[in-house]
């Protein structure tokens, strides 16, 4: 990243004396004169070193090339030989009202996740358009992104108006074209602003040659801008990086990334929501004479209370905790040379803390380059999309429209950073977790326990309706596996009703509970090697979907599609009966109220196969979806 250092230095992340810092990443097509106006407000605001003016015109002449405001920022020799700019510059400087960081990302399609990098740290954004060119694909597939990075603020600018003779006409046909793109995105522009770079017409005051244009300059549109609440004014933010043993004292040491903390204040310590009060805070080789501390201290503190404590955790006040979570929704941009995959194992961090964690799900895939998006089981390299990650332990988290320090994470694989995102959305866990309660992740790792039962952990849920055979293919499968040496273990619904769910009626609110205990028990042995076996009629489409995502990609369903003729006759459990007498499960006779399933990864009807043929499908099914090894034993042969 290259920085070019204000003649007035401001420092990147923190606003000199009260004025406010703003961060705008400036974005446009390719050759729309981006470099240009960034050179331009470095003139116009005496932002320049004394002499370098001078100097790159001097190298111009010596090149025989004529002097290009441009080339203030297009300082490698590779980017001025191609002609373009292929890294984020960062550039600190003054207006009257601002301090400015403005982020200048690479307008060119193949270098646009350098863009989105540059993007996902701004407050707001100017997008700059070419009078003559107008709105090409790539202006609208900036502002696509400035949308899907949650950048609200953003000003157009209507560049190089010296080339359509400054009219009127045209810019008023420009800026109504861009303004109903930005708000079908839901964004809003807060000014557009016709100008030309070159000339200096708009930039830092009023042209003669713009006369009817009665909005502010481009400058003016910066002073408007609202920067970000300062990392003060946030909750307390303390992820905790070591934690060390000096004499009697165990000293939490990290970081102050929002808030601030002082001695005696109440803190709790997430994900496990244990509570303390800062003893003291400590500095080498004496105490800290300081009695408050705020973000972007290094500090370490003592509790007055012994309590286990580790890398990762986040320290809060307890009135304005972090969440914990094992679930979160994120939108991430994708890096690696390998497509990201619904089921792909990786590793999460956030903040100091690194979880093992399975992507449960892609609900959205976007090509930046095609502004294509959709449903899609896939995210591309370079492409952003929307996910679900289930993680193997909880962590503490913020979203990131509350706390960006809290809120961004990045993805590894196989040792390499291969993305990185905003938390969107956090699934908190039904009940506030007591407090000193502290999950542990068992010792085995998945490969481990794979090794070993000779298959993958999984949730093999069988639905349909009473009667239709699901306990008995249920059974079938679990005997089948364990005479292979795998780990299966059957939980059969009526089963746990008399024990584990015993206290559970058949009211809606009860049947969706009986539903989730069950696929929490089902979730949490195959997050252990298992292959957990669940039979049930879970009659709400709903539920299911609840039980899906507790489980995650660890998640098979198996729709038992006996017709319901076929079911009443057999009524093993007098299900049908009890249903005439009183309704249960949510049936109003036969079949009366089950949702049945639109896309289960198995559909069967034992009243057409033999349940070994049945359980061979089961077996094949697992095989296709990674369960079970590619070579597997017919269990039809067996």
């Amino acid at each position: 990243m290259n920085m070019i250092v204000a003649h007035r230095p401001v420092a990147p992340n923190v606003a000199t004396s009260s004025r406010p810092l703003v961060r705008i990443v400036i974005v446009g097509h390719v050759d729309h004169g981006k470099s240009t106006l960034i050179g331009r407000l470095l003139h116009e605001t005496g932002s320049l070193p004394d002499g370098k003016l001078d100097t790159l015109k001097a190298v111009s002449a010596r090149r025989g090339m004529p002097f290009e405001w441009s080339f203030l920022l297009d300082s490698l020799q590779t980017e001025r030989d191609q002609g373009i700019t292929i890294d984020t510059t960062q550039i600190a400087f003054r207006t009257p009202h601002r301090d400015v960081v403005l982020i200048d990302a690479p307008g060119h399609a193949e270098f646009l996740r350098n863009m989105i990098t540059g993007a996902a740290q701004a407050d707001a954004a100017l997008l700059l358009i070419d009078a003559h060119e107008g709105v090409r694909d790539q202006t609208r597939r900036h502002g696509y992104l400035l949308h899907l990075l949650g950048v609200k603020q953003v000003a157009v600018v209507v560049n190089k108006m010296d080339r359509v003779g400054y009219s009127e006409a045209r810019f008023r046909e420009v800026g109504d074209e861009i303004s109903a793109h930005l708000k079908g995105l839901g964004v809003a522009p807060a000014a557009i602003i016709p100008i030309s770079a070159r000339e200096g017409d708009g930039v830092g005051a009023a042209s003669p040659r713009l006369d009817w244009h009665g909005g502010p300059t481009v400058i003016g549109a910066i002073d408007q801008f609202e920067p970000a609440r300062a990392l003060e004014q946030l909750p307390l933010r303390l992820p905790v990086q070591a934690i060390y043993k000096f004499d009697d004292r165990r000293i939490v040491a990290g970081r102050i990334e929002s808030g601030g903390l002082a001695r005696g204040d109440e803190i709790v310590i997430m994900p496990a929501g244990k509570i303390a009060k800062i003893r003291s805070v400590e500095s080498w080789p004496a105490a800290s004479p300081q009695t408050a501390h705020r973000a972007g201290h290094a500090v370490g503190i003592t509790l007055d209370r012994e309590l286990f404590l580790e890398r990762g955790d986040i320290i809060g006040h307890a009135a304005a905790a972090p969440r914990a979570t094992r679930r979160l929704r994120a939108r991430i941009f994708w890096l690696h040379d390998t497509p990201l995959n619904a089921g792909d194992a990786i590793l999460v961090r956030l903040g100091t803390r690194e979880s093992r964690a399975t992507v449960a799900a892609i609900d959205q895939a976007i090509d930046p380059g095609e502004l294509a998006s959709g449903t899609s089981a896939v995210i591309a390299r370079n492409h952003v999309g929307e996910i679900e990650i289930a993680l193997t332990q909880p962590i503490a988290a913020d979203l990131h429209t509350d706390n960006p320090h809290t809120g961004r994470l990045v993805i590894e694989v196989d040792g390499r950073i291969a993305g990185g995102g905003l938390v969107i959305g956090l699934d908190a866990a039904p009940r506030a977790a007591p407090v000193d309660i502290v999950p542990v992740e068992s010792a085995l790792r998945p490969e481990e326990r794979a090794a070993r039962y000779r298959h993958r952990g999984a949730v093999v849920w069988f639905t349909g309706l009473p009667g239709a055979g699901k306990s008995t293919l249920a059974r079938a499968l679990e005997r089948w596996l364990f005479q292979g040496g795998g780990a299966p273990v059957l939980l059969d619904g009526d089963t746990l009703r008399a024990g584990l769910n015993g206290d559970l009626g058949f009211s809606a609110t009860d049947r969706s509970e009986n539903v989730r205990r069950l696929a929490e028990v089902a979730a949490h042995l195959a997050r252990n090697g298992h292959i957990a076996i669940v039979a049930a009629v879970s009659p709400s489409a709903e539920d299911r979907a609840a039980a899906r995502r507790i489980s995650g990609a660890l998640f098979r369903e198996v729709h038992v599609a006996t017709p319901a003729a076929v079911c009443e006759s057999r009524d093993p459990k007098g299900h049908y009966a009890k249903a005439r007498a009183g309704g249960l499960d949510g049936f109003t006779g036969i079949g009366g109220d089950y949702q049945p399933p639109e896309a289960s990864e198995l559909t069967l009807d034992t009243s057409r196969h033999t349940v070994a043929e049945a359980t061979a499908d089961i077996a094949r099914m697992l095989a296709r979806t990674g369960v079970l090894p590619d070579a597997v034993a017919d269990p039809a042969a067996s």
